[in-house]
C-alpha cells in the first residue's frame, strides 16, 4: 500500500512538473516536445488512470502553443510584406497643402513634382480733384493666376502668371501670357531661366506688386522702366558663397517685349547687374520691413543694359514703330534700407535713345515716330506704427531730354513731379491688405497740378 501511494505520488509531481514546464515554457515545449512516457506497470495502471485527465490538458496546451506560433509567424509574414509594399509604392503618395494667402500645393511623397496654384485680384478706387474738375475710377484693376513649383528635382522651378485684368494687356498684344519660365538653380553661382519675365533691370520693377508700399509704382519706374522680355538668364543670389553679400544677373532677349510675334529687327537686348549686401542677406523683393529687421540691412545694386535695334518707342514696351527701328542705352542705380521696421529706398534711371525720330511716308502723308529718352528718380519711406500699420511717403520726378517725344516732354511739364503718402493695413502680411494713399502732381510753374487718392484692396488666396 505504502509502494502504491508512493508511486502514486511521484506520478502526480511528475504530471505537475510536466504541467508546470509546458505551461512556463512553451516555445521550448514546442520546440522540443517531451518523450512519449513508458507504459505503466500493471499495478499502476489504477494510478495512472488517475492523472490522465492531467496529461489531456498538456497535449491541449501544446496544441495552443503550436495554434499560437502559427498565427505569430502569419502576423510576421504579413507585416513583412506591408514594409515591402509601402516601399515599393514609396514616391506615389500625393500630399495636398493649402494657406491663405499660399493657394493651394500639391507635391509627390518622393518630392520630384510639386504645383501651388495662386490667385490674386487687386481692386481700387481713383478720386482726381483739378482746377476744373473731379472724377472718380474705380474697377478691378488686376486679376492673376498663377502656377508654380519643381519637375523631377526642387532645383528645376517653373513659374506661369497669367493676367486677366483689362489694365494689364498692352494695346497690340492680347496675350494674357505675363510670366513663363523654367530655371535651374542646383549651381550656386549659376542658376539659369529660361522664357518670359521681368528683365533683372531697376529692383523697384521687379519687386513683387503686392508688396508696394503705395498703390502704384512711381512714375519714374514706370515710365523709364525694361519691363518683360523674352531670353536667357544666368543669376546667383549668393555670388562667391559669402552669405548672400554679392548677387548677379546677365540677360539677353529678343528686346521687343513680352511675347512678341512676327519677324523683327536682330537684337538682342543686354543687361548686367550686380548687387551688393554689406551686412548679409535679406529679402529686398519688397518695400516694407514687416520682418522688423534686428540689425541694419542694406542693399545697393547697378544695373547697365544697351537695345539694338528696337522697334518699341519706351525700348521694351508702348507704342510699336513702324518707320524704324533704335539702339537704346539704359542704366540704372537703386538703394534699400530696413531697420526695426523702419524702410528707406531710393532709385535713379536713364533711358537714352541714339536717334530721337524717323520720318517716312504712311498713305501719301509724311509721318514722324518719336523715340523717348529721358530720366528720373525716387525716394521713399515707411515705418510700421504695429505689426499691421504702415505709414509711407515718397518724392518721385522724371525729365526729359532735348530733342525726344514732345508727348514726353508734355508729361514732363504737367506731371513731372510727385509727392504723397499712405496709410497701411496689413490683414495678412501681403497676400491680404489695404492701402490709401494721397498724392500732389505738378510739374511747371503755372501748369494744372493735380490731387489724386486713391483706396485699395489687394488680396492674394
Amino acid at each position: 500500500m505504502k509502494s502504491i501511494n508512493g508511486k502514486k505520488s511521484h506520478t502526480v509531481r511528475a504530471a505537475a512538473a510536466l504541467s508546470f514546464a509546458a505551461a512556463a515554457l512553451p516555445f521550448q515545449a514546442s520546440a522540443q516536445p517531451a518523450a512519449p512516457p513508458q507504459a505503466p506497470a500493471p499495478q499502476e495502471t489504477a494510478a495512472a488512470a488517475g492523472v490522465e485527465p492531467l496529461s489531456r490538458r498538456v497535449e491541449e496546451l501544446e496544441q495552443q502553443q503550436r495554434a499560437l506560433l502559427e498565427r505569430l509567424e502569419a502576423e510576421r509574414k504579413a507585416a513583412a510584406e506591408e514594409r515591402a509594399s509601402a516601399e515599393k509604392d514609396k514616391g506615389s503618395g500625393v500630399k495636398v497643402t493649402a494657406a491663405a494667402g499660399k493657394g493651394f500645393t500639391v507635391k509627390t511623397a518622393d518630392d520630384k513634382f510639386s504645383s501651388t496654384i495662386r490667385a490674386r485680384l487687386q481692386v481700387r478706387e481713383t478720386i482726381t480733384h483739378t482746377g476744373e474738375d473731379d472724377t472718380h475710377e474705380i474697377n478691378v484693376r488686376t486679376v492673376r493666376l498663377t502656377t508654380s513649383g519643381h519637375v523631377l528635382t526642387p532645383d528645376l522651378k517653373y513659374n506661369v502668371q497669367l493676367a486677366f485684368g483689362g489694365n494689364d494687356f498692352e494695346k497690340d498684344s492680347p496675350s494674357p501670357i505675363l510670366d513663363a519660365f523654367i530655371e535651374y538653380t542646383g549651381i550656386r553661382d549659376l542658376n539659369v531661366r529660361v522664357g518670359q519675365f521681368l528683365t533683372p533691370f531697376n529692383r523697384a520693377r521687379t519687386l513683387r506688386e503686392p508688396s508696394l508700399q503705395q498703390t502704384d509704382r512711381p512714375i519714374a519706374v514706370r515710365e523709364f522702366n525694361l519691363d518683360r522680355d523674352v531670353g536667357l538668364m544666368f543669376s546667383s543670389p549668393d555670388l562667391f558663397g559669402f552669405g548672400g553679400k554679392l548677387s548677379y544677373n546677365l540677360f539677353v532677349g529678343g528686346g521687343e517685349g513680352r511675347n512678341r510675334f512676327g519677324g523683327q529687327k536682330h537684337g538682342p537686348l543686354a543687361v548686367a547687374r550686380l548687387a551688393v549686401r554689406p551686412f548679409g542677406a535679406f529679402d529686398d523683393d519688397q518695400d516694407a520691413d514687416l520682418a522688423r529687421e534686428a540689425k541694419p540691412r542694406l542693399a545697393v545694386g547697378v544695373t547697365g543694359a544697351y537695345n539694338h535695334q528696337t522697334n518699341r518707342q519706351n525700348s521694351t514696351f508702348g507704342t510699336t514703330l513702324t518707320l524704324g527701328a533704335a539702339d537704346y542705352l539704359h542704366g540704372a542705380a537703386d538703394l534699400v534700407f530696413k531697420y526695426a521696421g523702419f524702410s528707406l529706398s531710393a532709385e535713379a534711371v536713364v533711358r537714352h535713345a541714339k536717334k530721337d525720330s524717323f520720318e517716312g511716308e504712311v498713305d501719301g502723308a509724311t509721318v514722324r515716330e518719336w523715340t523717348r529718352s529721358g530720366y528720373g528718380y525716387f525716394a521713399q519711406a515707411g515705418y510700421l506704427l504695429t505689426d499691421r500699420v504702415e505709414v509711407a511717403a515718397r518724392w518721385d520726378q522724371i525729365f526729359a531730354e532735348r530733342g525726344t517725344d514732345p508727348k514726353l516732354v508734355d508729361l514732363v511739364d504737367a506731371q513731372g513731379k510727385q509727392v504723397g503718402g499712405g496709410l497701411n493695413v496689413y490683414l495678412n502680411g501681403y497676400a491680404l491688405k489695404l492701402q490709401g494713399d494721397y498724392f500732389y502732381i505738378f510739374g511747371k510753374e503755372g501748369a494744372d497740378a493735380r490731387h489724386v487718392g486713391r483706396l485699395q484692396l489687394d488680396a492674394s488666396f
